[in-house]
């Protein structure tokens, strides 16, 4: 397929859609992930940046082969190339005036485009040497800056370009901000900050906001759990950066789907500011990655931090300015956690379990026998609750894709609803869908009263019909959870990076969200966990006191804690 082809599609897809009549959205994002061109055969998007030009998101990500744009943050429709270098990680992008400039990680090239709908770019200038984790800053007063790095020993960086100069280095760069993991439990690796190796500073990015510049980076590693961003804030360009008390600021280590790395910091069209992050699967490899979307602001102190609390939950899309990004949680629960489930087939009944399309984990999945047609999952939700909106996660189970293939590869299936598992009813037909998106989510037009939900294959584009999450969300019966008065946090005496925190089980919960931070009106962390009444967290920082409050949440909602603890 031709290059001028794939865009003439693309332009007719983008001129042929309408708004989506969605409010809400749950993460990962469901976007045309590209396969890697190596083996094993996964999908993969990370590092990702949205940018806001001529009144169109513009999403650019590593290894995408190329990039997507929206007129809501809702429908993306996906343009390339043959210009831009999309082997290269870590894409940066910038607007200048009336054009967009492209800049990839290990790559010099500068590109322009004054028309990225239409796929038209061109070589432009070239910086004097290349770096790792670019990102473009252009600030007021029109001076344009690089900040770059990506090490487990080097600092990030900063150099000032001349754009009259076709890109030159002004100068040579600074250096900014240091790893320093021994103070900071968030920067220590593994999934739950338990590895003692130099964590990876990586992923710079600038936002300005009130006359202040916020440096973000991500730590300690793409693949783990973990991933997240802190950030350094500074009165200039070049610093000094002070470290910013409450990091860090975009931290989303539990759930369904783990990370809020390695981030792009962007305004919507209503002011409010977005963090579109790195979110990890790792299992294929550990660069098997997805994206996620986080509403983000600062405080009237001028914190910065980003709402991750049920952060794989349904999000409404902004329509105004909200000042509480707590607001955008629509407050839809989940109602398939752990109940029984019926399969037409098992693959393999030790690693791809029916349960584990419910357990709310993304690293496992449940996979049939085959991808033929009429293989099927069943979820029994036990009693007939209010469904709202359903997600499907499908795993790359057996699957031979390399890249993007020439031909459209598309998911077909059908989510039916039942009473009483004989007689159902169609809730979503994708039986003729040309749609290659592995993570749909619907929100239903008119809500539903169901006890089974069914996915039944009608076509597999590749590999073995498989989900990791067939994630059901609305309402159940019955009133809230009884609120959480009675928890313990105890800190570490030779670690103040770490807390252990232990409470009583709530008969019929779903799970519990713990929210803490350094200020009793400062509770800007969220760690949620299933089935527990202790949890570990080793990402404080040492040199501060904490607030502590754990929340209880079921199918019917959740029940906000009034207990706080401060530990120091």
């Amino acid at each position: 397929m031709t290059n001028r082809l794939l865009i003439f599609i693309g332009l007719s897809m983008l001129l042929g859609l309408k708004l989506s009549a969605q409010s809400t959205y749950c993460n990962p994002m469901n976007l045309s992930y590209r396969f890697r061109l190596d083996t094993p055969s996964r999908r993969e998007a990370a590092d990702p940046m949205i940018v806001l030009f001529q009144d169109k998101y513009f999403l650019f990500a590593s290894k995408s082969g190329g990039y997507w744009v929206s007129d809501d943050l809702k429908g993306w429709q996906f343009i390339t190339n043959n210009t831009l270098p999309w082997e290269n990680y870590a894409p940066t992008v910038v607007a200048i005036d009336n054009a967009l400039y492209f800049l990839a990680s290990e790559g010099k090239k500068i590109y322009k485009s004054i028309d990225p709908i239409k796929g038209n770019w061109e070589h432009c200038g070239e910086i004097d040497s290349s770096v790792t984790d670019p990102c473009l800053f252009l600030d007021d007063d029109k001076k344009l800056y690089l900040y770059h790095g990506c090490s487990n020993k080097n600092p990030l960086k900063v150099v000032e370009l001349d754009m009259s100069n076709r890109f030159h280095f002004k100068g040579t760069s600074v250096a900014l901000i240091y790893p320093d993991k021994e103070n900071h439990g968030f920067e220590m690796g593994g999934d739950d900050n338990t590895r003692n190796s130099n964590p990876w500073i990586e992923g710079s990015w600038m936002t300005k906001h009130n006359g202040k510049y916020y440096l973000q980076y991500a730590a300690p590693g793409t693949q783990w759990k973990s991933y997240c961003d802190g950030v350094y804030v500074s009165d200039k360009p070049f610093g000094p950066y002070i470290f910013q008390a409450s990091n860090p600021f975009s931290y989303k280590p539990q759930g369904f789907i783990a990370g809020a790395g390695h981030s792009g910091t962007f305004q919507d069209k209503f002011g409010n500011y977005w963090h579109i992050a790195t979110m990890s699967i790792s299992k294929k490899n550990m660069f098997e990655r997805r994206l996620g979307l986080f509403p983000t602001v600062f405080d009237a102190d001028g914190t910065m931090r980003t709402y991750t609390g049920f952060g794989d939950y349904p999000f409404l899309f902004p329509t105004k300015k909200e000042p509480n990004p707590e607001s955008f949680f629509k407050g839809w629960l989940l109602l398939s956690y752990n109940k029984p489930v019926t399969v037409s087939s098992t693959l393999d009944v030790q690693t791809t379990r029916p349960e584990y399309a419910v357990n709310e984990e993304i690293r496992d999945w449940w996979s049939a026998k085959t991808g033929d047609k009429g293989e099927f999952i069943i979820v029994d939700l036990q009693g007939k609750p209010t469904i709202n909106a359903i997600q499907i996660n499908f795993a790359d189970v057996d699957t031979k894709t390399l890249g993007r293939p020439i031909e459209q590869k598309e998911y077909q299936y059908l989510i039916e609803s039942s009473d009483d598992n004989k007689t159902w009813k169609t809730v979503i037909d994708k039986s003729t869908s040309n749609e290659d998106l592995p993570h749909p989510y619907f929100e239903l037009v008119k809500p539903i009263n169901a006890r089974y939900i069914r996915v039944m294959n009608v076509n597999t584009p590749d590999g073995k019909f498989a989900i990791s999450g067939l994630r059901i969300f609305g309402k159940g019966t019955g009133k809230k959870r009884e609120m959480l008065t009675d928890f313990e946090a105890k800190r570490e005496e030779k670690d103040g990076r770490i807390v252990k925190l232990s409470w009583k089980k709530v008969t019929g919960a779903t799970g519990y969200n713990i929210r803490y931070g350094i200020a009793k009106d400062k509770l800007y962390h969220n760690y949620m966990v299933y089935d527990k009444t202790e949890a570990t967290i080793r990402s404080l920082n040492k040199g501060y006191s904490y607030w502590f409050t754990v929340d209880v949440f079921g199918e019917a909602g959740v029940s906000k804690s009034d207990k706080i603890i401060k530990i120091d």
